[in-house]
């Protein structure tokens, strides 16, 4: 018959024991295989690793980190990459805060039919059709909301 109590005495020490590997995100099998594809150069997993980073799925969130590797496929013109590099430098997450450097992101964006960002930048129809409209109060908001959303929707793709 076997003993309860060393039963017991063993499980919480094989819990114990397996606590670091639960804990630390970086270890997971996802995290590495994409950590490998996107060290690599593949520009969807560079994507999709600065996604894990800032919204700290499968990973420890780190703005620096994410911002590094969504710089590395905006760079291979991954567009939503392109984006959310953009908003961060206007919002100053992960880089300083620099317009100019989130106005030539934005501009890259817009060149291949990115819509918010022909609309940031206004070169939209709203603005071709003379409308009074807050530019300002548009870039601040979608400076916040980019980077979020557009994580959270490569995330999801494959």
């Amino acid at each position: 018959m076997t003993n309860p109590t060393k039963i017991t005495k063993n499980l919480m020490l094989l819990a114990f024991l397996a606590m670091p590997m639960l804990t630390n995100a970086e270890e997971s099998p996802v995290a590495s295989l994409v950590l490998q594809a996107a060290g690599q150069g593949d520009v969807k997993s560079q994507a999709k690793l600065g996604a894990m980073y800032l919204l700290g799925q499968g990973l420890e969130k780190d703005e620096q980190k994410a911002a590094a590797w969504f710089l590395k496929a905006a760079q291979q013109g991954h567009l939503q990459s392109q984006a959310i590099v953009a908003a961060l430098y206007d919002s100053g997450r992960g880089f300083s805060n620099d317009v100019k450097a989130a106005t030539q992101w934005y501009e890259k964006a817009a060149a291949q039919g990115h819509a918010p960002s022909l609309a940031i930048l206004g070169k939209n129809a709203v603005a071709k059709g003379g409308v009074a409209f807050s530019y300002q109060s548009m870039r601040l908001r979608a400076s916040q909301q980019i980077p979020e959303e557009y994580a959270k929707q490569l995330l999801l793709s494959r």
